[in-house]
């Protein structure tokens, strides 16, 4: 059961609008809420254990789980997701773009980092000279390669134990829906499959023919809310922490 929650700040309070949220709403529940920096956290001056919950954006997570010893996995294209992409997607590293640009044109491919998912803005290389975009960092770095499609409107679709508790749009027409018929078929299957979690958001958009693609899953951590309802945000990073907690406190005293 959690009983304390820290909220990640970047300094004199300042915060994102979900960590602020989920902080509300869990004051308002009776559980104690305290800020911490970076700062702290890489002093070890957390304690963390099984009824405290972290909440904070993907670097800070990636730490917190480091130090309680829980190995996350990022995967934006799980294996049973990939026929609702309807593109192609592969993987690669910045070493193997390099090598593949010195005998061919490599243009018209998206690219975003894999294992960090914001160590970069996933971008477009439109031409070889875009490539210098990439020079500081290691040329062992992992990516998703995409070849280009082109969005009208894009969602994201949160979901709690198995069920659909929001949709929220975020670019392009509103006024495109998503085939909800689509979006179901995709969550069943991940759903049915090994790389299954308690709660996550998981975007769709809509293409230039009218159909309805996954963009990418993204894990119930570090999650942009799109000002889904605060209380129904909160229970979703509460499920999904206590999922992790499990696993990861199971074996320990």
């Amino acid at each position: 059961m959690i009983t304390k929650a820290y909220i990640h700040e970047y300094g004199n309070g300042k915060m994102e609008p979900e960590h602020s949220d989920v902080k509300e709403v869990l004051e308002s529940r009776g559980i104690e809420c305290e800020l911490f920096t970076i700062k702290r956290l890489n002093r070890n001056q957390l304690q963390l254990n099984k009824n405290t919950l972290v909440v904070g954006d993907n670097p800070t997570i990636d730490k917190v789980f480091k130090r309680i010893g829980y190995s996350k996995t990022q995967n934006s294209y799980p294996l049973s997701l990939r026929k609702y992409l309807k593109r192609t997607i592969w993987e690669s590293t910045i070493k193997k773009l390099y090598a593949e640009s010195l005998t061919k044109e490599i243009s018209n491919i998206f690219i975003k980092p894999k294992a960090k998912a914001k160590l970069f803005t996933g971008f477009v290389i439109e031409s070889q000279c875009d490539l210098y975009r990439l020079d500081m960092l290691s040329r062992d770095t992992e990516l998703y390669c995409s070849s280009i499609v082109e969005w009208k409107s894009e969602y994201r679709v949160f979901v709690n134990q198995s069920k659909i508790i929001g949709i929220k749009h975020y670019e392009g027409d509103s006024n495109l829906k998503l085939n909800l018929n689509e979006v179901e078929n995709a969550i069943i299957d991940f759903e049915n499959s090994s790389n299954k979690t308690s709660a996550y958001g998981i975007d769709f958009g809509v293409l230039n023919n009218g159909e309805t693609a996954l963009i990418e899953w993204n894990d119930g951590f570090a999650l942009g809310s799109y000002e889904l309802d605060k209380q129904i945000y909160t229970d979703l990073i509460l499920s999904r922490w206590n999922e992790v907690i499990i696993k990861t406190f199971a074996n320990k005293v």
